[in-house]
């Protein structure tokens, strides 16, 4: 099975028959060049700090490749990724595929960038649900995951391997190399992967850094893999839009979150 690929304008009706079949879909031209720079940018000076393993110290048992720089807490990081936090392609496909299991609504559940340099070992197949053991596979669907091509995605230079149709599968299915797939996409480009979905970051065996950025979205009652209310702490979140600070995670499902701080404008009753 192949990676489902659209345009942009393609109808929520067409993504989500393919995300469904597939489990994966890219859907290319949804970021211009002019926002790829800007964000890249404002993450510049994080990203030059990020720690890099050099090749020869990696160790295959680890879940992070070395050869790779890695930083999160994007929204506090980068007015630009807040904004791609809320795009209305990923907004629409969480409307469909995590809304029926959360009835007051998703909230963002991780953001990183992260470059894979040359040498970099691909990383073992994973499922971003995976922390949900409480579920047997094939789980409900619990969280929704992006890729943003910042710099083009090949074969080559680590693209995302994807298994597609994975998100279907027990448990105890293994996927066959023969059903392992790059999702080469240009620049500007977005891969949505379902969170049953095996998947993990390719080697590059190029001369070039492959840079993507990666949001997903889980059901609103799940505990955040990421802790926004430190890489997004009170006093930064105050200054963010209404929309994007109940994104991250400032305000209650029903009775699950409440705070003295009035920055949630709730209390319990």
């Amino acid at each position: 099975m192949s990676i489902p690929c659209l345009p942009a304008n393609a109808s929520i009706e067409e993504q989500t028959r393919a995300l469904e079949q597939a489990g994966c879909l890219v859907l290319t031209d949804v970021l211009t060049d002019r926002r790829r720079q800007a964000v890249r940018e404002e993450l510049s000076s994080h990203m030059a700090q990020a720690h890099v393993l050099e090749a020869d110290k990696d160790d295959p048992a680890m879940f992070y490749p070395g050869r790779t720089r890695r930083i999160s807490g994007l929204v506090a990081s980068s007015k630009i990724a807040g904004e791609m936090v809320l795009d209305p392609h990923s907004t629409a496909l969480c409307d469909q595929f995590l809304t029926p299991n959360s009835e007051f609504g998703y909230q963002l559940h991780v953001t990183a960038a992260l470059e894979v340099g040359p040498g970099a070992r691909k990383q073992v197949l994973h499922r971003e649900d995976d922390s949900f053991t409480f579920f047997p596979q094939p789980r409900p669907n619990l969280i929704l995951a992006s890729m943003w091509a910042i710099s083009d995605f090949t074969a080559d230079n680590g693209a995302t391997l994807l298994v597609p149709g994975s998100h279907l599968w027990p448990e105890e299915r293994v996927a066959q190399p023969e059903e392992v797939v790059a999702a080469e996409m240009p620049a500007g480009a977005v891969l949505y992967w379902l969170g049953s979905t095996l998947h993990g970051a390719g080697a590059n065996v190029s001369e070039q850094w492959r840079y993507g950025i990666i949001f997903t979205y889980s059901l609103g009652w799940l505990r955040q893999e990421e802790n926004q209310y430190l890489d997004v702490p009170p006093h930064i979140a105050k200054n963010l839009s209404p929309q994007l600070r109940d994104m991250i995670g400032y305000k209650m499902y029903r009775a699950l979150g409440f705070s003295m701080d009035p920055i949630l404008g709730e209390r319990p009753d």
